[in-house]
């Protein structure tokens, strides 16, 4: 699969690589904050476009692309073109798509960033119809999750705080895109993940005002890797955009270093 990997490798001090995984809608791009960020602070770091994503071959079929396979692919074949096993952050569906890997491989760490549940999408789905209905009912009647991401206020509402300025929100919304909907399928029922199978060490990270995933289900998912949940105040489901993205990095880099990685 011809993938876009956006890699950092401008000041390397530390041992182990970072793999970003992005969530639905988005690419590699929204992980430079983060990537400029690491480099700083000594770590390589790489953030893959999925396959239908981004610069990313793929996009023609992206509907009925599988997250549970294809996108785990993606990420693995990213990870086996490293020298050592990196650490993978996986923000809200490339939570999910850390999750599935997990199951069969290994990671030095993982950070579930906003991630999706362990138990699946079922209380976002069922918020997400009652809070814009018309968006929930087009993007299922029309088996294209386009449509729930299809204004500016709308990408607002869902994933940013009101302290982000609408001319961010126009920049980013210009770089949304198509998503699978068979991921949809796959995140809340067809192909959940298991935690009881995954080794490797989990950091769970959410925000405190994010509309898609709440604190609950981050504590929730937190429990089923048998750790805490952190959550970070006055922040929403785009953690690693939102103001206050510097502090998240911040967590993620104390604890990469508390385990010598």
């Amino acid at each position: 699969m011809n993938l876009e990997v956006v890699a950092n490798t401008t000041n390397i001090t530390r041992p182990t690589p970072i793999l970003f995984v992005h969530g639905a809608w988005l690419g590699a791009w929204c992980w430079e904050n983060f990537q400029g960020y690491f480099a700083q602070h000594g770590y390589a770091s790489y953030a893959v476009s999925l396959r239908g994503h981004g610069a990313s071959e793929g996009r023609e079929k992206i509907r009925w692309h599988s997250a549970a396979y294809g996108y785990v692919a993606d990420v693995a074949q990213v990870a086996d073109s490293l020298d050592r096993e990196p650490i993978i952050v996986g923000h809200s569906m490339g939570g999910y798509v850390a999750q599935k890997y997990l199951e069969k491989r290994s990671a030095e760490a993982c950070v579930l960033l906003a991630s999706c549940p362990a138990y699946g999408i079922r209380g976002f789905a069922v918020r997400f119809a009652m809070r814009h209905p018309w968006a929930f009912i087009k993007s299922q009647a029309l088996l294209s999750l386009r449509h729930a991401t299809g204004t500016p206020e709308l990408v607002q509402d869902t994933f940013f705080s009101p302290l982000v300025p609408a001319e961010e929100i126009a920049q980013h919304f210009a770089r949304l895109q198509q998503e699978s909907f068979r991921m949809e399928l796959e995140t809340l029922f067809l192909n959940l993940p298991r935690p009881e199978s995954v080794k490797t060490p989990i950091l769970v990270l959410g925000a405190e005002d994010d509309r898609v995933f709440s604190v609950a289900e981050q504590k929730a998912t937190a429990r089923a890797y048998g750790t805490e949940a952190e959550i970070f105040p006055q922040m929403a489901h785009a953690m690693m955009l939102e103001p206050g993205w510097q502090l998240v990095a911040d967590r993620i880099l104390s604890w990469a270093a508390g385990r010598g990685l």
